[in-house]
């Protein structure tokens, strides 16, 4: 081979070298974390179309990606000519070649119905199912007011209306007394296997010595809102309407449906709208709570910052991306939901991606 036939041949091989990408390892780099941001945002969407729209009576309907497949297509052509002149003929030599690139993704959705769609979202969450949440360290006090509607016979509020729609003061001073004393180190939730079942505790006064003034008043004051046995520091958690003396605490949860239906009754609403009796009226406030668990604004258009972000009939409804409580509030509910979604045969959804 001649220098020049050389030269052809160099310019052939890098057209074919530079088309010839292997995308699989670099798409899988961006793919894995963009593909799970998506799947986040769009969970955080459904969730807040529900609220939105069981506050104007609207059945929320559920569909669980099942499947993700990243197609990609990726296509080159290569060619060259050339001519190794003599005499007076010039000396050239040409390469071409060509890319193309698509990218048409499959998704799969599996609506939640019949069974599944009961055991998710209408039954009541069970208190051995989410309050070992609050031993990882989610505030106790948040957690019982998105998950209790009532708590040793203390109401929290109900998107039902009525005289008691806005929850009993006892029990917004309960969940305060609990969060002092959660921060304290002073409290506890316990989680056992006991024959075979699944049980939850409430520990109360961790340490048994140099207790300070306020946590001796804050663990008299829990014993006496939920009517407990003052010389007992532990008491099970168990599903029940009414108070019971002794060494149990009894509590009615809520179950998904009631969890979004609540926040949605707090969610403000036009006033034209709830004179027309399109929603009820906004639940208000109670026992030195000072805003709703999470604000959800409206208006004709939502800012492009905001957290997250659904449209409803004319308006917008987003959560404020500087709300920080409003979205970690949010991010218990994912987790609330996550859980009651694990006990159904719903599968984790399964992205494809082809390594060309």
């Amino acid at each position: 081979m001649t220098a020049k036939t050389s030269v052809i041949a160099a310019l052939c091989a890098a057209c074919l070298t530079t088309a010839c990408v292997h995308i699989g390892p670099t798409r899988l780099r961006a793919d894995q974390v963009d593909y799970a941001r998506a799947l986040g945002d769009a969970k955080k969407r459904e969730i807040l179309a529900a609220i939105v729209g069981l506050r104007y009576g609207d059945a929320p309907a559920f569909l669980t990606v099942s499947s993700i497949i990243a197609a990609y297509q990726f296509d080159t052509t290569a060619g060259a000519t050339g001519n190794i002149g003599s005499g007076s003929e010039p000396n050239y030599a040409l390469a071409t070649g060509s890319v193309s690139y698509s990218n048409h993704p499959t998704f799969t959705f599996t609506p939640t119905t019949g069974e599944a769609f009961a055991s998710a979202y209408i039954r009541p969450l069970a208190p051995e199912l989410f309050m070992p949440l609050a031993e990882g360290g989610i505030p106790i006090d948040l957690l019982l007011r998105i998950t209790a509607q009532s708590i040793g016979g203390l109401q929290n509020d109900s998107a039902l209306g009525g005289d008691n729609s806005a929850g009993a003061p006892g029990f917004f001073e309960l969940l305060q007394t609990l969060r002092r004393l959660q921060m304290a180190g002073e409290l506890n939730v316990e989680s056992r296997q006991e024959n075979g079942k699944a049980t939850v505790y409430l520990a109360l006064g961790a340490s048994t010595s140099g207790q300070s003034p306020q946590i001796t008043s804050d663990l008299a004051r829990v014993r006496q809102l939920l009517h407990l046995a003052p010389s007992t520091r532990t008491y099970e958690i168990v599903y029940g309407p009414s108070s019971q003396q002794g060494d149990r605490i009894t509590m009615v949860t809520r179950s998904v449906l009631g969890i979004l239906t609540e926040l949605g009754a707090q969610v403000q609403a036009p006033v034209e709208e709830i004179n027309n009796g399109s929603t009820k009226p906004t639940v208000g406030l109670i026992g030195g709570e000072t805003r709703p668990t999470i604000i959800v604004r409206s208006g004709p258009k939502a800012p492009k910052e905001a957290y997250v972000i659904v449209d409803y009939d004319k308006s917008a409804y987003w959560v404020d991306r500087n709300d920080f409580d409003s979205k970690y509030a949010f991010t218990v509910l994912q987790n609330l939901m996550a859980l009651a979604e694990a006990d159904t045969s719903t599968k984790a959804p399964v992205v494809t991606i082809p390594a060309n």
